[in-house]
């Protein structure tokens, strides 16, 4: 495998001593040894010395080992510093090597000299100048360096530049371990990876690969040079694929002890493998496996992988899945159904459940499988797949294996509930698995009660569109019923999980009651699992409801007994409830790296992450980049809102309205919000409407549809009931105080908004107890509005027939109003909200508008941006329009594209993309109260 240009080697390390030699002519001549496999770039490494601009005064002599034109004369540079630079030492005849240690023992001062080999081609190991001593002139520096194979890191570059930013994580580290990390293979691979026309980046993919042309060359002609009797132990190598003992090698290869032992010693001096470890052999690049595998006549093949099967069987403990892949390469059907079996049996007791959903699934994706297999193997696969993270192709699989009418029935009913289980909660298709759950009940209602439970308590399940809470309450009770029948402790588990997923949702009186009855400490993998299900389901439920302190402690216990119990899906449930935790909370530095990253983990089952796409589109519109918004909230098209669990559609759907609101999109808020509102009202729990409720309230007033808006409320404050929901009484105050803001009448217009006023001030007292402090400020904002507006429809200063009416609270006065706006607008900018900040400002504006004129001594901001151009080129570079921009500032649109004009020229920006740049870079001489964090600007690229 030879070395060239596209292999990059850092040689930094031998410039310095190099350049010294070659700079006078009484400098000590530099002898530089340079050792390394093939393809890690040691030819590459000798072109870059030659190309040191500091010795460029220096002759270059290029001396090629083994090549026909033979060695350089050595008087071809008399009187000249000499740089000699010879490849390939390894290649070198006897005659050869002996005129190179001549040379090398006369190099003049002021000449360097630098030789690279292959360690593990040397005839002698470790004398790369032959077996005689070299006489080194005392006088001589003598270094050594050993070019080694890339790290995972330098791999990722090479993969970004050859395949783009696309490269995931797990596509590098396999493309690490398949190369060795050996320049040469990497970029060998990649160049093929990067030439197939529908090449998607996946693991998958990599793993598949053929070994490059080179590398099988290589390993081809080193096994083809031992002797015919050596070659199976490289032939045993090559199938056991990986690192492997001396006694495994020789047991596989079917050589004795003595012919094995002497083929191994032979293999290791001709480089056809390598010592990996103590006691391990094998391939450098274990990509080059395949190539020799590929090499084997079937028959040959076989044999190998039947006695690689035997050999890797008496490991403890037995890797079963590795058993398995031999015995059905060695044709052995049964034995490797027997060892796929015991393969997933042992990785899901050690919760490694995606190992063996990957087994499983290829295996019962074989054609011509025999129905006793398949009812075998499915029952395992779904029970894994569950609690797993990626079920798109389980579910096809069990799809069409409960379609086998000779299946028992036992089974197929068991398949049946696994399907509709990871249809509803992995996938998002709940019509289908509600079917499939029905169905599944009533196959197993006479045969497995237990199952039968497991079944009924799913259907209880209220966070799925479609079906009224009195429908799941009928089910649980059905469900309770069964688990005590059945005798189970673990449906027994699982039903009081589905239990307390119910009550807490509906924030019924006995939820945390049930919450504890939860068996935290059973040694029951099974039972843990079921446990942490209901502790992960409870945080979820006490994040909607507000109980944030009870929340983080349900939490933190919930993902510590989900990982234990060896449940990824439960565990990541509770990531999704932290980022809506974090966001209410108001911790919202980092928050949208943390939502994007969730996204890009679970890419493959975007359901998993819906949570992640709704905080995250919340944070985009509070920061104004309303596009985003829309983007996030309707889940980047991976899904259909109205296929998301019940409270996170009703979110979504609210800030929907209220982003229509913002745009003066007046019909469309009011038709999304009462399409959200049936939704919620057909399902009657009712705490979920309290991200809703305000801004459906508002959209349905201003439609014109304020008696359907007041029916709202008044169902809202009729379904909460008695439960802890501190979250939605504080919505109902919310939606209460948007109600007397909108339809206060003109005739006690001013009474009706101090009433509305006070219902804010209620409310924002509520969230800050809770504490949540974006819908804290978001109502103090409302009070102080209404308090503003009612001041400015109240009494002409003419009117003195009739006293002005008393104020309800000293808390009406217009200075106190003004500066809690001016507070509001102020914890808006440190929450990171922009949009929010910006409309603040703007209402605080119309109370104190800017003077015409330029006072004395004020900047004219000639060269820098105004307070103005600042706010509304942040608003810009967020991505609101002109026309929003407008609205928000309550500007004229005209008047905005002047300032954004302005903007741009003094930034010298080019576009509004550009613009956003600048922002970034010329922002200290902004004078405009940019949003602050800690004492710091923060700026609109850093706002999260």
């Amino acid at each position: 495998m030879g070395e060239d240009d596209g292999v990059t080697a850092e040689c930094g390390f031998a410039g310095s001593p190099l350049a010294r030699a070659l700079i006078g002519e009484r400098a000590q001549p530099v002898l530089l040894f340079v050792e390394g496999a093939a393809g890690v770039g040691k030819s590459h490494l000798l072109q870059e010395l030659a190309d040191l601009p500091e010795t460029a005064d220096a002759a270059r002599s290029w001396w090629r080992c083994g090549a026909s034109g033979g060695a350089p004369h050595e008087d071809e540079h008399p009187n000249t510093p000499t740089l000699w630079l010879v490849d390939d030492v390894h290649r070198a005849d006897g005659g050869e090597l002996l005129r190179l240690r001549q040379m090398l023992e006369a190099l003049p001062p002021g000449s360097a000299a630098v030789v690279t080999y292959r360690s593990e081609e040397l005839p002698v190991p470790g004398l790369p100048l032959g077996d005689a001593p070299m006489a080194y002139p005392s006088r001589m520096t003598v270094l050594r360096h050993r070019l080694g194979p890339w790290d995972e890191a330098r791999v990722r570059r090479a993969a970004r530049q050859a395949l783009g930013e696309g490269c995931s994580p797990e596509m590098v580290r396999t493309l690490h371990e398949l190369t060795g990390g050996v320049p040469r293979v990497v970029v060998d691979l990649l160049t093929e990876l990067g030439e197939r026309p529908a090449f998607g980046g996946t693991v998958a993919e990599v793993e598949r690969a053929a070994a490059p042309v080179r590398l099988a060359e290589l390993v081809l002609s080193r096994t083809r040079a031992l002797a015919p009797e050596d070659r199976p132990v490289v032939w045993a190598a090559a199938v056991l694929d990986g690192a492997a003992g001396r006694n495994e090698l020789l047991a596989v290869s079917g050589l004795g002890p003595g012919p094995g032992n002497a083929a191994l010693l032979r293999a290791l001096q001709g480089a056809a493998l390598t010592e990996l470890g103590e006691d391990r052999y094998g391939f450098p690049v274990p990509l080059a496996a395949s190539a020799v595998r590929a090499s084997l006549p079937g028959p040959v093949r076989q044999d190998l992988h039947r006695r690689a099967a035997k050999a890797l069987g008496r490991r403890q403990p037995v890797p079963w899945a590795t058993v398995a892949d031999h015995h059905r390469a060695a044709g052995q059907s049964r034995k490797w159904i027997n060892a796929v079996e015991r393969a997933a049996k042992s990785a899901a007791a050690s919760s490694r459940h995606q190992e063996a959903i990957t087994l499983l699934e290829r295996t019962l994706a074989t054609p011509g499988l025999a129905p006793q297999v398949r009812a075998r193997l499915a029952p395992l696969l779904a029970r894994s797949a569950v609690t797993g993270l990626r079920s798109d192709q389980t579910v096809e699989v069990l799809a069409q294996i409960v379609q086998d009418a000779s299946l028992p029935a036992a089974v197929r009913g068991e398949l049946r509930l696994d399907l509709g289980l990871m249809l509803c909660n992995q996938m998002g298709r709940y019509p289908e698995g509600w079917r499939a759950l029905e169905t599944a009940a009533a196959e197993l209602h006479e045969v497995r009660p237990g199952l039968a439970a497991r079944a009924m308590g799913a259907l209880s399940s209220p966070f799925w569109p479609g079906n009224s809470i009195d429908v799941h309450r009928e089910w649980l009770v059905k469900a309770m019923a069964a688990a005590d029948a059945s005798g189970d402790d673990t449906m027994r588990t699982a039903v009081l999980a589905n239990r307390v997923a119910l009550a807490t949702s509906c924030a019924e009186t006995d939820a945390w009651e049930l919450v504890r009855r939860l068996p935290r400490d059973t040694t029951d993998t099974a039972r843990a699992g079921q446990a942490a299900r209901g502790l992960c389901n409870a945080a979820d439920s006490a994040v909607w409801l507000g109980l944030h302190e009870r929340a983080s402690d349900l939490l933190a216990e919930g993902r510590e007994l989900s990982a234990r119990s060896g449940a990824p899906y439960f565990e990541h449930n509770a990531l999704g409830a932290q980022l809506l935790q974090e966001w209410w909370t108001g911790h919202w530095p980092g928050l949208a790296r943390r939502c994007e990253d969730f996204v890009a983990a679970t890419a493959d089952m975007p359901l998993i992450a819906s949570d992640a796409y709704v905080v995250r589109g919340l944070l985009a519109l509070a920061q104004g980049d309303w596009g985003e918004a829309a983007s996030w909230l309707s889940q980047r098209g991976t899904f259909g809102r109205e296929d998301l669990p019940v409270p996170l559609a009703t979110t979504a759907a609210g800030a929907l309205t209220r982003l229509a609101l913002a745009r003066q999109e007046v019909q469309a808020a009011a038709d999304c919000a009462r399409a959200a509102w049936a939704v919620v009202a057909g399902k009657g729990v009712w705490p979920w409407a309290a991200e809703l409720a305000p801004w459906a309230v508002e959209a349905l007033v201003r439609a014109g549809e304020g008696a359907t808006a007041q029916a709202m409320v008044q169902d809202f404050a009729q379904g909460l009931g008695p439960g802890q929901a501190p979250a939605a009484r504080a919505a109902l105050t919310w939606s209460r105080a948007v109600l007397a803001e909108t339809t206060a009448a003109a005739r006690d217009r001013r009474d009706g908004l101090l009433r509305a006023a006070e219902l804010y001030r209620v409310a924002a007292a509520a969230y800050e107890k809770l504490p949540r402090p974006y819908p804290r400020t978001l109502t103090a904002e409302g009070a102080a509005r209404c308090v503003l507006a009612a001041d400015t429809d109240g009494p002409g200063q003419g009117e003195h027939d009739a006293a002005p009416p008393e104020p309800a609270t000293d808390l009406t006065s217009v200075p106190m109003a003004v500066a809690e706006l001016e507070a509001c607008a102020q914890r808006f900018t440190v929450l990171g909200a922009v949009w929010d900040a910006a409309r603040t400002r703007a209402l605080l504006r119309t109370r104190h508008p800017a003077k015409k004129g330029r006072p004395p001594g004020r900047p004219s901001h000639a060269d820098e941006l105004s307070p103005r151009e600042a706010e509304v080129a942040q608003l810009a570079v967020s991505g609101l329009t002109n026309r929003e921009i407008a609205v928000t500032l309550h500007l004229s649109p005209r008047t905005v594209e002047q300032h954004i004009a302005r903007a741009m020229r003094k930034t010298r920006a080019l576009s509004r993309r550009d613009l956003a740049r600048r922002l970034d870079v010329d922002s200290e001489t902004v004078s405009v109260p940019l949003p602050t964090r800690d004492g710091h600007p923060v700026r609109a690229s850093e706002i999260c």
